[in-house]
């Protein structure tokens, strides 16, 4: 409900009991976050929100519907305290239907690879999305776009100018994803979002992995309230000892729980109030076989946390990290009635979604009709970038014959890439992929019709024997990325996906084994999830026959266009070096026969 004069009056009137409640829930155990107790007691909700807890027999009237929750334990619905629902190439109306069976009511996030893609128009048309989907989504404003440096092309860059305007709309509760290279190298934007959120009393949300001592302390100095990026538990212990909320994050692409949840099981119980989860990146398949924050709590029970803890970390605790505590994450008068109804706390079975006073989830499944909204050109235009011939994905240098020593990104996970140096055949001037040794091209192109940005680099960790792959929809600036053992078949994937308005493909010997299109902005679809679950198994195997080992072989391509990773990565303007910030050479050596 808005909060005008006239609606307070009747939140206050029900609070009171003088207006009969919509619903009321009865019969039921409530798991109080705030007060770390579990006993029994009824829910009265007016509208969408909660008006009393407890004895709540006076606040049923002749119209109140009754919710019996007999042997069910009330849960506040749960809070995802970092996401990228992009990742999932699931839109919003998509993503909702995903994690809100599973009992996540509320995610974090700062929609910015939608931005990268389609601006503030697009923007705008997401925050109307919103408005119909029975998910909250508390936006960041990103510190700014993109988060890459050296800066790579997209469609809208962030500024500060952009933020003294964006800051101050209602949907707006923060700044997104401020990323410690933003803060190191006094990057003047980075820096100027965060001023401009000083003058508005708005928090900043971090993301600086291994960040400790004399660089943590200048990257809190800007005022940085929470950090969701730990790979270790005692850099969350550093982080936590000098401030900071932390946001853990698991999922099968993220799985960093179980060690991360060692500083409070291990090392101090009582940093548990300050942490809060996070999904991060999280795909169809994963959501519809684990869960989603449902299965978070579980692991982290299974680690030796009380599942009282478990569910506040999942609750309370990211609500005030994020300081929207006044609307969400505990079942309170005041608060909106994002309730679930759970039949066993350890295995945090969710049997009932309400959002809203809603009733939108029943055992796993949407209870509501969710449709996604009609997509204006802003999200349906076509990739921007010419055609592609197999010359553009081949590395020439100015020798014929003879032997070249490259530097090749190794990926070692999803989130960390070494050096690894190898020797490459020279074949008519052109430095020769070779499966055997697992190094294959990887190519970046710029796709908004800004420049025309083409990248070109080595890369392991795919283990491909043949063929290539491609995606549009690649963080964070959701440019164009290919990476094969063939320059012929990174051509016609790079084709195809241009020619079709964007998405996922693999091709082999000039053949498209497997599409999945992505029509909304090139990087999400609106089918159902269960559907892109199928298709996105059906790519991974692909890649898998064509050699590569890796569980999600096109989504770990796809990270490597982050710069925030360490040691290297690729952008439209070339490959990186992510610890000196700078362009590198990938030929380190040339030995001509």
């Amino acid at each position: 409900m808005e909060k005008t004069v006239s609606n307070l009056k009747k939140l206050v009137r029900a609070g009171r009991g003088l207006i009969p409640s919509d619903k009321v829930i009865l019969n039921g155990k409530l798991v109080n976050v705030m007060t770390s107790e579990i006993y029994d007691a009824g829910v009265a909700i007016y509208k969408d929100t909660i008006v009393a807890i407890g004895d709540v027999t006076d606040y049923i009237g002749e119209e109140t519907e009754i919710i019996d929750a007999s042997g069910l334990y009330i849960t506040p619905g749960l809070i995802d305290g970092h996401v990228h629902s992009e990742c999932s190439k699931l839109s919003l109306t998509s993503f909702a239907k995903a994690v809100v069976p599973c009992g996540t009511t509320s995610i974090i996030t700062g929609m910015d690879e939608y931005i990268s893609v389609a601006g503030l128009p697009g923007l705008k048309e997401l925050f109307a999305e919103i408005k119909q989907i029975p998910l909250k989504v508390f936006w960041g404003a990103p510190h700014t776009t993109p988060y890459t440096f050296p800066t790579s092309t997209i469609a809208c860059n962030f500024t500060p100018e952009i933020h003294e305007e964006v800051q101050k709309w209602p949907e707006c509760y923060g700044v997104w994803e401020t990323v410690r290279e933003g803060v190191q190298t006094e990057n003047e934007n980075t820096l100027g979002a965060i001023a401009v959120a000083a003058k508005n009393r708005q928090p900043i949300f971090g993301c600086a992995p291994m960040a400790v001592g004399k660089d943590l302390n200048g990257y809190l100095c800007a005022g940085v309230r929470l950090d969701h990026e730990s790979y270790t538990h005692e850099e969350v212990v550093e982080k936590m000892r000098n401030g900071m909320h932390m946001i853990m994050r698991e999922s099968e692409v993220t799985p960093f729980l179980v060690e991360n949840i060692r500083a409070v099981t291990e090392v101090n119980p009582y940093l548990a109030r300050r942490v809060s989860f996070c999904t991060d990146d999280v795909t169809p398949s994963d959501i519809l076989q684990f869960g989603h924050l449902d299965n978070v709590i579980r692991i982290t029970i299974k680690c030796g946390v009380d599942p009282m803890t478990a569910i506040q970390m999942a609750t309370i605790n990211s609500a005030e990290a994020y300081r929207i505590d006044d609307q969400v994450g505990s079942v309170s008068p005041g608060r909106i009635a994002d309730i679930l109804l759970v039949d066993d706390l350890e295995q945090f079975n969710v049997k009932l979604v309400m959002t809203n006073g809603q009733v939108v989830a029943k055992d796993g499944k949407m209870s509501i009709d969710l449709q996604a909204p009609p997509r204006s050109p802003v999200f349906t235009s076509k990739l921007k970038c010419d055609l592609t011939t197999k010359e553009d994905f081949m590395y020439k240098v100015p020798i014929q014959q003879g032997t070249a020593t490259v530097l090749s990104m190794n990926s070692e996970g999803p989130f960390v890439r070494r050096r690894r140096d190898v020797e490459l055949k020279v074949v008519d001037g052109v430095v020769q992929p070779d499966p055997e040794q697992d190094v294959a091209m990887i190519s970046v192109l710029e796709r908004f019709g800004i420049n025309g940005n083409k990248s070109l680099a080595f890369c392991s960790g795919w283990k491909l024997k043949r063929g290539a792959m491609a995606s549009s929809a690649a963080p964070d600036d959701n440019n164009l990325v290919v990476l094969g053992v063939d320059a012929e078949d990174m051509s016609i994937a790079v084709n195809f996906l241009i020619e079709n308005g964007g998405g996922q493909v693999i091709v082999a010997d000039g053949e498209i084994l497997g599409f999945i299109p992505l029509p909304v902005g090139g990087i999400v679809s609106d089918i159902e999830p269960e559907e892109m679950a199928v298709e996105e198994k059906k790519l991974n195997a692909i890649a898998h026959e064509l050699g590569s080992d890796l569980e999600e072989p096109l989504m770990y391509m796809f990270f490597m266009l982050i710069t925030a990773i360490p040691d290297y990565a690729i952008t439209d303007v070339g490959p990186v070096d992510c610890i000196k910030l700078e362009l590198y050479d990938p030929i380190l050596d040339l030995r001509e026969d």
